[in-house]
């Protein structure tokens, strides 16, 4: 099965545009029809008014003095200006319903990709914030213009009945009018696409120049790396003078068309009375069905809405068009952790605009693994950079799918699984965690919601956390924006996380590397007791982390070199270069697989250096207490 095919019961293909915002206009909870009921009552008030009016001039033409048609007038004006005054909070609140079910879903699916989303952060940022927004306000903006293109429709059908002389005079515009809208709204969707574009690149550059924010202080390119973020602004700048000169060259077009055709249609009008075809009280409400035959042509402001939400609408398409993983409906079947490895196959990603077009060959991460990991037992994926030791992890979790081959959990393939029972089965703890929740308690009891205070201290203990931890302020309760973490620091609360989950496999990426050497035995030693008979995959880059594991996978190209005892395998000079070049590189060989992908990222949270984290030192662990509460005095004053 390939990435790209469904799992069972997956559900519908991937929304575009019109189902997106059809699916807006169904979560604004009935207040948009509510919305277009105000909006008919006050278009129909406004057709009322011209009738109304010319009663009332003939009556005065004609001496009556009954105040009957001027009264009936103020009634409709009131009426009228209520619906108005209703129809502009209502409206907002349709749009920012319609925006938070867009943002939803598309921060859902974002993240449903598990970390292997092909949309850049920038973008996937600048999508929630901005095109979210904008597509949102899109079923009012249509809603307004059907209802206001029915008004007018209704005021011209009016002018026929009145004089069709005039009707005539009027749809003399209309296919020029049409030919300009059309032209604007196409011409304005392409540019407004190129202008969210360049918006987006801007917020690219932005997110990594932040994460490297240190790495660019001590450099000393400071002045190099704004100009590179900015850069897009120039095609900023282009695409926003595009849209002005289109608006401004529409308007014009407008302005001169709809004052043609209102002096020919009030000149025929004039004629008419003058021939005694027409009433004064007629001509009145001639001219008062002209100006309301204009607004289906002459709204700018609508068609501009129109196209922004059409652009933004068709970008969040294409972040669905990325398939989102698809989980079963199965339970997870009978066993201790098996896992199976059949003819996987995993090809790198291709990106965008480099060799990304269909049929292009991509390069093998993983090329037909074929593996069995016994039910409690401890192994160790081990391997030079790039070799796929944690593209092979990841798969048990289905943190990424093969593009070929199957994976198997106790005898079923977890592409079967439902996402509840493969979460309950399979937990991982990453080199380097991302910290969430508000404190440490809860960042150690993420995703089980009411995790009692001694499993969270139990699971810090394992992990050789509970001893910092006690040191802080509040303990458990400090929030975890004021805790100031060094790396090892922030892998034992990301392993502590991890051992809270009761799972049959546990998978643990690198997930000692931040620590020193006799603090990892510690924390191995205790991890080995607490998993005792569960089954733990290791991505490992040091000797001692392998030589624990009771077997050794040696990965080499993508493929399976060797399998045995660490110390058979470290027989082989090839096998100890592996561990010599990863330990001369001081760990940087793990950067780059995170880099590459296999790790995850690190987050916002729990660091007072950086917006975004930077790493921190990935050897030295200890920290005084007085360094620390110094540190942690020094985040809060800030």
């Amino acid at each position: 099965m390939t990435r790209n095919e469904r799992a069972p019961g997956s559900g519908d293909r991937p929304p575009g545009a019109g189902r997106l915002l059809i699916g807006a206009v169904r979560h604004t909870g009935g207040r948009l029809s509510l919305l277009i009921a105000l909006m008919v009552l006050s278009t129909a008030a406004s057709l009322a008014l011209p009738a109304l009016l010319a009663a009332a001039v003939n009556a005065v033409l004609h001496g009556d003095s009954g105040a009957g048609p001027a009264l009936a007038w103020g009634a409709v004006m009131a009426a009228g200006a209520v619906c108005d005054t209703l129809m502009a909070p209502l409206g907002a609140v349709c749009a920012a319903q319609g925006t938070r079910w867009l943002q939803q879903r598309t921060v859902g699916h974002l993240l449903s990709m598990g970390g292997r989303s092909p949309v850049p952060a920038g973008e996937a940022v600048s999508q929630v914030t901005q095109a979210a927004q904008q597509a949102g306000a899109l079923p009012v903006a249509v809603a307004g213009w059907g209802v206001t293109v029915t008004g007018s429709a209704a005021a011209l059908a009016a002018l026929l009945w009145l004089d069709w002389r005039c009707g005539l005079a009027f749809l003399i515009c209309v296919p020029v009018t049409v030919l300009i809208a059309r032209r604007f709204v196409g011409r304005v969707t392409r540019v407004y696409g190129d202008y969210l574009s360049a918006q987006s690149g801007i917020a690219v550059r932005m997110l990594a120049a932040l994460t490297g924010a240190r790495t660019i202080r001590a450099s000393g390119t400071l002045d190099r790396e704004t100009d590179r973020v900015l850069a897009p602004l120039r095609e900023v700048s282009v695409a926003g003078h595009r849209i002005w000169r289109l608006q401004k060259g529409t308007v014009w077009q407008f302005g001169l068309l709809i004052s043609l055709t209102e002096a020919l249609v009030l000149g025929v009008a004039g004629l008419g009375v003058v021939d005694g075809r027409l009433s004064p009280g007629q001509f009145v409400a001639v001219a008062g069905y002209l100006q309301l035959a204009f607004p289906a042509v002459q709204q700018i402001d609508v068609f501009f809405t129109l196209a922004q939400a059409r652009a933004a609408a068709v970008r969040l398409a294409g972040t669905f068009a990325h398939a989102a993983v698809r989980y079963g409906t199965a339970a997870a079947a009978p066993g201790a952790g098996a896992v199976s490895f059949r003819g996987v196959t995993v090809r790198a990603a291709a990106a965008d605009g480099a060799g990304g077009a269909e049929g292009t060959a991509r390069a093998a991460v993983l090329d037909g693994i074929d593996l069995d990991i016994p039910a409690g037992a401890c192994v160790a994926f081990v391997g030079r950079t790039a070799s796929g030791k944690s593209a092979l992890a990841g798969l048990p979790g289905r943190l990424a799918d093969p593009d070929e081959g199957e994976v198997l959990l106790d005898g079923r393939p977890v592409r079967e699984l439902a996402e509840g029972p493969l979460r309950d089965a399979v937990t991982y703890a990453f080199e380097r965690p991302a910290l969430l929740g508000g404190t440490v308690r809860e960042a150690i009891g993420y995703g089980r919601p009411g995790l009692p205070r001694s499993a969270v201290r139990d699971a810090a203990r394992a992990a050789a956390a509970d001893g910092f931890v006690r040191k802080l302020p509040e303990g458990y309760d400090t929030p975890l924006e004021r805790v100031p973490l060094s790396g090892g620091e922030r892998q034992r609360l990301g392993l502590a996380r991890t051992l809270a989950r009761p799972a049959r496999v546990y998978v643990l990426d690198d997930a000692t590397s931040g620590l020193d050497t006799v603090t990892e035995s510690e924390v191995s030693a205790a991890v080995t007791g607490a998993l005792a008979g569960r089954t733990r995959i290791v991505v490992a880059h040091r000797v001692a982390t392998a030589a624990r594991c009771d077997r050794v996978v040696w990965l080499d190209g993508g493929r399976i070199r060797a399998s045995g005892p660490h110390t058979e395998l470290w027989r082989d000079p090839a096998y100890r270069a592996v561990f010599a070049a990863d330990e001369a590189g001081d760990g940087a060989s793990v950067g780059d697989d995170a880099q590459a992908g296999d790790g995850e990222s690190s987050g916002t949270e729990g660091g007072p250096d950086g917006a975004f984290g930077d790493a921190r030192d990935a050897v030295t662990d200890d920290m005084s207490d007085g360094t620390r509460r110094r540190r942690y005095a020094a985040h809060r004053e800030a």
